[in-house]
């Protein structure tokens, strides 16, 4: 079975659209009871899903599969799920901050950072990296993959990984201080 999915997969990357919906609907039911298992949420798990074939059939051309491709999927819907779990996580202790601060004035309120300000800083600051830098933070911030994993998919060094990020991270830290200097 491994064989024939990755033969399907080198389909998918040809523009094969009738491997992409086999491996689609062989997966599917699985990849959304797997989800469903993090997330305890039925319509989120099929929303990770569906993003996930989504970005394979978007970025089928770049896609390297060491493992089998059902690793892959899991993998890939275990890292979504958990950063669901960290986004919805944040999520509640941001309205458990303002149910606790409800009494603050409006003062208060205004001097706060503005979510929507803050995630312009953040994308300007995504933009402003290179290429590279960019993919190696997305890797790691939004996909949860570690550093070993980011190196090997790159083929990069850890050190490599690490010197990257540690650029983004100054310059994400750099650009929000500023910010907040401004506000």
């Amino acid at each position: 079975m491994h064989d024939i999915e990755k033969d399907i997969f080198e389909k998918i990357r040809k523009d094969d659209m009738k491997s992409f919906e086999w491996l689609f609907r062989k997966y599917y039911t699985m990849l959304c009871n797997y989800a469903y298992k993090f997330l305890k949420d039925i319509d989120t798990a099929e929303e990770i899903i569906q993003d996930l074939f989504f970005n394979i059939w978007e970025k089928r051309h770049d896609i390297t599969i060491e493992s089998s491709v059902k690793s892959y999927l899991y993998k890939s819907v275990y890292n979504r799920s958990m950063l669901m779990l960290r986004h919805k996580n944040i999520e509640i202790r941001y309205e458990k901050y303002l149910k606790d601060n409800e009494s603050l004035t409006e003062s208060d309120v205004s001097g706060d950072i503005d979510a929507e300000e803050l995630a312009m800083v953040i994308d300007k600051t995504l933009e402003e990296l290179p290429e590279r830098r960019r993919k190696i933070f997305s890797l790691s911030r939004f996909e949860g993959l570690k550093y070993h994993e980011i190196a090997k998919k790159l083929s990069l060094s850890v050190k490599t990984i690490e010197s990257n990020m540690g650029k983004a991270l100054k310059l994400f830290r750099k650009n929000i201080k500023a910010y907040l200097e401004a506000t």
